[in-house]
């Protein structure tokens, strides 16, 4: 089985006893929960944020992925004098459910078969993966997180736990994010989904008992995914029309222009470090999400009288999730009365910007979490962040 399935690290094991039920009305028994850790919860419990990953990330939120060997994917914003300050607060971050870090995902053995689930693990929601966490927070025996904080599909995940669960959250920051996925966002992810099922190799989903991986499958899909976290801009900037290793065009299919030679590049690693139904289950739960749905469409339903303080943030150049979602949700909240702020940062990136070295959103994380964290009595760091820290 692919290793990816099997890294080291902290694990919450559920038995038959306590079944996660999920929103296709169906459970799964036993079931596990990957997670790491940073920092130290305080004497009252009152200090713990909870990190969701966005689609293809994982627990390693601050400290290097056991599979790939490459830092904390947030390795930047997460850590001692960090904008969150570890110094501070207690860390969680946790693989997603129908993920492939350790959490139950299709790669996991079905204790029925004793054998992967493959397809048959039942589809799981953005709603699920939320459940799982909660029961996992619980678990480590914390009844109210401080904050819950993530981007893209993790900002669906911050709006979950908002929205279902906001006795137990002071305070959210989603980030990059939207209360919904959009019909092109739906169509992006279908073309990933069909790449990967058109691969020989995927077998109908059972490619892990005949040893096969369905490798350019997956790799398309990520080709396309990639171009849609970048902006026309920063691909402008970054490659334009420059040629690869070479002076003229060849007049074939090789990798004539940079962008392909890159594209290639991030389809081939992908396969190294991601499984590829949960791909499709991951994707799948993304698109079924709609935070307005249970309330017959109003999405101010869903945050009515919240005490949770929100910080939302955007980007111009990201046209995966525009800024125009965000305000979507900053208007839901201001017409529920919510205390939220908002802010749209400046950056050629486009939607991988939260995930890169963006001062404006260091700046904006640390200002927030200050302020909350003052207002919920929380005790400052023992030591003062270095002046490069402070600049974030």
């Amino acid at each position: 089985m692919h290793q990816a399935t099997h890294p080291a690290g902290k694990m919450m094991r559920f038995g038959m006893d306590d079944p996660l039920m999920l929103d296709a009305g169906t459970s799964i028994a036993p079931w596990q929960i990957a997670y790491e850790t940073y920092g130290e919860l305080n004497a009252d419990k009152s200090n713990a944020v909870l990190i969701c990953h966005a689609l293809t990330g994982d627990q390693y939120v601050a400290s290097t992925n056991p599979v790939t060997g490459k830092p904390g994917w947030w390795s930047m914003m997460v850590g001692p004098g960090k904008p969150v300050d570890t110094n501070r607060f207690f860390v969680i971050c946790s693989n997603v459910l129908g993920g492939c870090y350790g959490t139950t995902g299709p790669a996991t053995i079905n204790p029925e078969t004793e054998k992967p689930y493959g397809l048959d693990l039942p589809i799981v929601t953005i709603g699920d993966m939320v459940r799982a966490q909660r029961k996992l927070v619980e678990a480590l025996g914390i009844s109210s997180l401080f904050a819950v904080i993530g981007g893209s599909m993790g900002g669906m995940q911050v709006l979950q736990w908002a929205a279902a669960y906001p006795e137990m959250v002071f305070s959210c920051v989603p980030i990059a994010t939207g209360p919904r996925h959009s019909s092109q966002n739906i169509a992006f992810h279908e073309v990933g989904r069909q790449a990967v099922m058109a691969d020989p190799n995927w077998c109908a989903g059972k490619y892990l008992e005949q040893d096969l991986r369905p490798t350019k499958g997956l790799s398309v899909a990520r080709m396309a995914a990639h171009i849609t976290y970048m902006s026309d801009e920063s691909l402008h900037n970054k490659f334009g029309r420059n040629l690869q290793d070479r002076s003229k065009v060849t007049f074939g299919f090789e990798a004539d222009f940079q962008i392909e030679s890159y594209l290639r590049h991030q389809g081939m690693t992908f396969v190294d470090r991601f499984d590829a139904n949960s791909y499709l289950y991951v994707t799948r739960a993304m698109d079924y999400f709609d935070l307005a749905a249970p309330h017959d469409g109003l999405l101010a339903g869903a945050f009515m009288q919240t005490n949770t303080r929100f910080c939302v943030m955007s980007f111009t150049t990201d046209w995966l999730f525009p800024t125009s979602e965000s305000k979507s949700v900053v208007h839901a909240l201001n017409a529920a009365g919510a205390n939220v702020s908002f802010v749209e940062i400046d950056s050629s990136r486009g939607h991988d910007a939260f995930l890169l070295d963006e001062p404006e959103m260091f700046k904006t994380m640390r200002g927030f979490l200050i302020g909350a964290a003052n207002a919920r009595g929380i005790a400052g760091p023992d030591a003062n962040p270095t002046e490069q820290e402070a600049q974030q």
